[in-house]
């Protein structure tokens, strides 16, 4: 009976590790590059190497899957992951029962209404940016991921989300790839996502799909969809291992004239200045939770500290975050990023730089 307790709860596990998107590849899967004696980095640095010359000569491009060259072959991560769930206290605890639950609803008659520029933070990752009379959702998950993951801030009137004119995916992972959200759009919605999600999407009879490669330009009506490299990963199926489709970040150059950099899911590499370089970014959204413990999320997730560096190496004018208040993936409360967030915007001198959008609530820019 211990045996199969423990075999229940490790498989409860495993599967809650899967939908979160916590546990990086091991050295076998992941075909990264090898450590570097000494060093306690969780990335390996790009030592002047260009991103740019890295996607013109594929070398994220393995056989049969994707390599992250930003990556830091990690063996033993199944066996982290038990320590993690069965061994690791979570120094949090106590605040866990703090955590808020908010009904959220939005006003999308406001958003509708507005002729400019805007942003909404729905829940979790998922955001609806209005530019103009063209809409973008990014990374819907429109109710819960799974039955043991709870949900924080449920959206009570997402029957009434606009019809999107496109949908944008950062990576596969189950918390932003959900195919019951995607399943409500109609199947006619384009869908951009990076290299490999064109079966997935075929089998939801989603036909009008684009399929980007990191530095690909996807135009369309006055506007630019940059699909930039990210220090990430992405699972759906652990029989087929990690990395069998692409993930990325993206930059979204507006018919408003304003420029937005949507980070998804990055761990910290030193890569973002170069990205920064590119482009004049008016606003950074970038993805802060499920960062906690560091010596087991660093490799996926920044960290509060972390956004902030990479924040202020982009050269964005002004910050945002999403990935946190919906579920508890890592050891911190759902409302601790916000929190950590400030501490640590304060300490770099940068506070004035921060858009606090909490769930729901729409930000008009232009």
């Amino acid at each position: 009976m211990a045996r199969r307790r423990f075999m229940h709860r490790m498989g409860f596990w495993l599967k809650a590790s899967l939908l979160a998107g916590v546990t990086p590849p091991s050295h076998a899967w992941s075909q990264a590059a090898h450590d570097a004696p000494g060093t306690r980095l969780h990335y390996r640095p790009l030592n002047g190497r260009s991103l740019r010359r890295i996607a013109a000569k594929k070398e994220h491009h393995g056989t049969g899957r994707f390599i992250n060259p930003m990556a830091i072959s990690r063996p033993g991560r199944f066996r982290q992951l038990l320590s993690w769930k069965l061994l690791h206290e979570n120094p949090y605890k106590a605040y866990l029962k703090h955590q808020p639950f908010r009904t959220i609803s939005v006003d999308w008659e406001a958003i509708q209404g507005h002729r400019g520029l805007s942003v909404t933070f729905l829940k979790h990752a998922g955001l609806f940016i209005k530019d103009g009379e063209t809409a973008f959702l990014i990374d819907p998950v429109f109710s819960e991921i799974s039955w043991f993951i709870k949900d924080f801030t449920p959206i009570e009137n997402i029957e009434a989300l606009p019809p999107p004119d496109h949908v944008l995916i950062t990576h596969g992972h189950y918390d932003h790839l959900d195919t019951p959200s995607l399943s409500r759009l109609h199947p006619a919605t384009p869908i951009v996502t990076p290299l490999g999600y064109g079966s997935l999407l075929e089998d939801l009879g989603m036909k009008n799909h684009h399929q980007m490669d990191w530095f690909d330009v996807f135009s369309t009506k006055k506007r630019e969809i940059h699909l930039l490299p990210c220090n990430h990963w992405t699972m759906r199926n652990p029989f087929q291992g990690p990395n069998r489709s692409l993930w990325g970040s993206y930059l979204l150059r507006t018919a408003e004239g304003a420029t937005l950099y949507i980070s998804g899911d990055t761990a910290y590499f030193d890569g973002f200045r170069q990205l920064g370089s590119e482009h004049a970014i008016d606003l950074a959204i970038f993805n802060l939770g499920a960062y906690e413990p560091r010596w087991f999320m660093a490799s996926s997730h920044a960290s509060p500290d972390e956004v902030v560096r990479a924040f202020l190496e982009l050269g964005a004018k002004k910050l945002m975050i999403v990935h946190w208040g919906t579920f508890r993936l890592g050891d911190e409360p759902v409302h601790f990023p916000p929190r950590a967030l400030r501490k640590a915007l304060e300490k770099a001198g940068a506070l004035e730089k921060l858009v606090d959008l909490p769930h729901g609530k729409t930000c008009f820019l232009s």
